[in-house]
């Protein structure tokens, strides 16, 4: 019968550098694994060996020692990337990175060789570019020495603005390029909250409304709703234009003549003279034929000619007859 000895060993005395503790069993981790991977070899080439006694224990103790030593320090840059990512990703997330919103205007102004011709060009490169004429202006000009010039108002998509322009400047000498833009996108991004808050709104008032209540509280539930609807078409009638303007671009061109119309030659002496001749002429049957019918007018209301100019002989006669003479004083002999 075997006996069995138990020895009570005094418990262990606590370290006061947790740190050095840590350090050490983390240096004795190392050494026993390098130590089982030297011995590894040996005892593999020698079959007919057994395991010490104490293999069992001295692995789990080995295990204990991994368990306990503190994890290696992670390296610097990967601290600096964990670091950054998550503050990245909430600037990405409460930033993102919106186009502006712009309104391109343009202005060109080309020198052509004839106009007609440079006309139907621009209505082809509008086709082509899928855009629109909004207006068109011929001014043919009175006097033969000024230019003669053509107005065209453009509408293209903004994508296709500066394809364009380049087009239309190929028609012939550019003598103005001009591109103006407006930023809208504060306007943009202010009208489409407005109208979001008003939907809202216009929710919360259809709610009100469908509960029970007395005809003054639906009244006014009513009329809330109508000022509310007609902010809303308002609202959404301007963001539809400001969307339409970023959406087509417009330009303004001005085509002219690379030379003044030509002149035509001054009539000859007796060409003038006979245009003077015959306006004379017609001058004076133009006279002629206005004193005849002056003739047939008077003829015509001669009649109240003769009872106004027989009133106005009677008037006078009346007033010399009832006039006083005046009295002559004798002069005094000189």
């Amino acid at each position: 019968m075997k006996t069995h000895l138990k020895i009570n060993s005094p418990p262990p005395k606590p370290n006061p550098n947790p740190a050095n503790n840590s350090t050490t069993r983390f240096a004795v981790a190392v050494f026993l694994t390098l130590s089982s991977a030297v011995a590894l070899p040996s005892c593999g080439g020698d079959s007919t060996s057994s395991a010490p006694p104490g293999g069992a224990s001295s692995s789990s103790r080995e295990n204990q020692v991994a368990a306990s030593a503190p994890p290696p320090p992670p390296a610097p840059e990967q601290a600096a990337q964990r670091s950054k990512t998550p503050g990245a990703s909430k600037k990405a997330a409460e930033t993102p990175a919106t186009r502006p919103q712009l309104i391109k205007k343009a202005e060109l102004s080309v020198v052509v060789k004839s106009i007609d011709a440079s006309t139907k060009s621009v209505t082809n490169i509008v086709e082509k570019q899928q855009g629109d004429i909004l207006g068109f202006q011929n001014q043919k000009p009175p006097d033969s020495s000024v230019r003669q010039t053509a107005s065209v108002e453009i509408r293209v998509p903004q994508e296709r603005l500066e394809t364009t322009l380049d087009t239309l400047a190929k028609l012939g000498t550019v003598e103005n390029r001009a591109l103006t833009a407006e930023d809208v996108t504060d306007q943009l991004v202010d009208n489409e909250a407005r109208l979001r808050n008003l939907r809202k709104s216009e929710q919360m008032v259809l709610k009100i409304m469908e509960r029970s209540g007395s005809v003054g509280d639906v009244l006014k539930a009513a009329q809330e709703l109508s000022n509310i609807r007609e902010s809303i078409e308002r609202i959404d009638a301007q963001l539809k234009s400001l969307r339409n303007q970023v959406a087509y671009s417009t330009i303004s061109l001005t085509l002219e003549a690379a030379v003044s119309a030509q002149q035509t030659p001054e009539p000859s002496l007796g060409l003038r003279v006979q245009e003077t001749w015959g306006k004379a002429t017609h001058s004076v049957g133009e006279l002629t034929l206005g004193l005849f019918g002056l003739g047939i007018w008077l003829l015509a209301y001669s009649p109240y000619l003769l009872l106004i100019a027989a009133a106005v002989y009677g008037f006078n006669r009346f007033k010399k007859q009832h006039s006083v003479p005046k009295i002559q004083e004798p002069k005094p002999p000189q």
